[in-house]
């Protein structure tokens, strides 16, 4: 995986039919193949960073992931008096939907590593599932950019939930993202305001995505939308959604919308909408704000309607266009809404590593949970007793001519 390594390795030579054993320390940096010096660190000033995201297939952990970086590279790599190494790892599969064995796997290596002290992770909230419960018997503060399922902070959504995540009792999860509380909602009145009076929904099965449509369904009802139809896409390939289609085709409703992630069905879902000319609009959530999302659907894309917390790039204040400034001369590519996110996580981050001043995970967690008025891209937040942000942005942006552009505010 890319990120900071730091190697410890001892030789054994043979002189003259004696052994002599030396051991020495080297520590190197290697972040993801970029061009940083070497550099010497002593024993314990070494603090270790892990990051859990899907690298491959789709856009949005790699765009988290330059966000985090660039966080990292504008404080050399510190904060307050220690060095910090990322490890950077990958809990997807090549077409970017993520699996339990791999981040049960990387939550586990984390807290065997004495030299972690945070883990920002996951992007889906699926995931933060299973990596929770093991980073909190480590008191492990784990910070997320992008899980959005309410029940893993917020009682009333899930029965057992959010104490099932916590064994030890004490709260080491924090996001600094608005919750699906929100955005679900903030898409169903949305689309009432378009002039919806009917809707078919479908969602891929998965925490975030049946979480989310559930939540939109409940508002839409209680707005007095008729919802025809709720359909989790337990087949996700073109094969098992055109079925789906088939039926869908004869309901003539106003719109479809989909609870998901780019990879769980997606885009054959609204290509297979406009090859058979089911002139229904397509509202998604902030699941598929990526460019792969706009890379595989094509023109097919056209019109889709998306909620996403946050506001575009284009929409954010000064400090917000220098962060794009800074990211493009980067990466040599545009930043999407969760490379914000990314930053801030990272940022949060050196700051509690910073206001602690202790290598230790308590100490560094009760550091976390103290964040308030801090000053970020998106305006001040704070963390609450949840481990929830203040922040309750949610716009809206529609897709045309192969871009996500910004329409209006859904929820300030």
């Amino acid at each position: 995986m890319g990120g900071g390594i730091t190697l410890m390795q001892s030789h054994k030579w043979v002189l003259g039919g004696f052994a002599v054993v030396t051991f020495f320390v080297v520590a190197i940096f290697w972040m993801n193949k970029e061009n940083f010096s070497q550099k010497r660190v002593a024993p314990g000033e070494t603090i270790k960073i892990v990051t859990s995201f899907p690298m491959r297939g789709i856009t949005v952990g790699q765009g988290i992931s330059n966000g985090i970086k660039l966080a990292l590279e504008e404080a050399q790599y510190r904060s307050g008096s220690f060095s910090l190494v990322l490890v950077t790892e990958d809990d997807g599969d090549e077409n970017g939907k993520w699996q339990a064995s791999l981040e049960e796997g990387i939550a586990k290596r984390a807290v065997a590593d004495t030299d972690v002290m945070a883990y920002i992770g996951t992007y889906n909230s699926g995931a933060a599932k299973i990596s929770i419960p093991i980073t909190n018997k480590a008191s492990l503060a784990q910070v997320s950019p992008g899980n959005t399922w309410p029940g893993l902070t917020q009682p009333g959504f899930t029965p057992g939930e959010p104490g099932i995540f916590y064994p030890t009792g004490v709260r080491n999860y924090f996001r600094v993202v608005p919750t699906d509380a929100l955005q679900g909602p903030a898409g169903a009145v949305w689309a009432k305001s378009l002039g919806v009076q009917s809707v078919y929904i479908f969602d891929d099965g998965e925490a975030y995505g049946k979480g989310i449509a559930t939540l939109f369904k409940k508002k839409a009802v209680e707005i007095g939308l008729q919802v025809v139809g709720h359909t989790t896409l337990l087949d996700k390939s073109v094969k098992g959604i055109e079925k789906e289609l088939h039926t869908l085709k004869s309901t003539n409703v106003d719109l479809v919308y989909y609870g998901g992630i780019t990879p769980n069905g997606a885009v054959p879902l609204v290509k297979g909408l406009r090859e058979k000319g089911i002139s229904a609009k397509f509202m998604v959530p902030d699941g598929t704000m990526e460019q792969a999302f706009l890379d595989q659907a094509g023109d097919a894309a056209q019109g889709t309607l998306l909620t996403v917390v946050g506001v575009p790039i284009e929409n954010l204040s000064s400090e917000g266009q220098l962060f794009a400034e800074k990211y493009r001369k980067r990466f040599g590519i545009e930043p999407e809404t969760f490379s914000v996110f990314g930053y801030e996580t990272a940022k949060a981050t050196l700051l509690a590593i910073e206001k602690s001043g202790k290598k230790d995970r308590a100490s560094i967690l009760q550091a976390m949970s103290e964040i308030k008025d801090y000053e970020g891209l998106f305006g001040k937040w704070s963390f609450d007793q949840n481990g929830d942000t203040t922040l309750s942005l949610v716009s809206g942006n529609v897709v045309r001519d192969g871009k996500f552009v910004f329409e209006k505010l859904l929820h300030q």
